[in-house]
């Protein structure tokens, strides 16, 4: 998937949703909506599943072990949103303002993620206590 080039502005890349059990997780919707579940992956300690959903997926993940990240958003918060990934056209470019501008990133750089894209991810307490994801993919 990639951003739309004539528009440069953002897109909703998915939303991530901790879960305990990604089979009971995608249940709901493979079963109600219809949305195909992908293979699972593994990425930062926690399995991954995706379920396309228009330009957008919605990602399930479930900690492989209690102390990845989101084996310890689901011991302190318990299940939901975790995280939104925005599609940016250039990932240096957005990092770079979020610098400028004095934004707390937990990454300075890009990283990979699931499915091989780069990422990275800004300190929910620089954005109104939403843990952003921002990739180029």
């Amino acid at each position: 998937m990639t951003s739309h080039p004539e528009s440069g502005r953002p897109q909703v890349a998915h939303v991530g949703i901790a879960v305990r059990d990604l089979d009971e997780a995608a249940a709901f919707y493979r079963d109600v909506l219809g949305l195909t579940p992908s293979a699972p992956e593994s990425a930062d300690g926690a399995r991954i599943v995706a379920l396309r959903c228009g330009d957008a997926a919605i990602e399930l993940l479930a900690a492989d072990d209690p102390s990845t990240p989101i084996g310890k958003y689901l011991a302190k918060r318990g299940p939901g949103i975790h995280h939104l990934c925005l599609r940016v056209p250039n990932l240096e470019a957005a990092l770079a303002r979020c610098r400028a501008l004095g934004y707390q990133l937990i990454d300075e750089s890009p990283r990979g993620g699931a499915a091989g894209h780069r990422v990275a991810f800004i300190h929910p307490k620089a954005t109104s206590g939403i843990l952003i994801e921002l990739t180029d993919a």
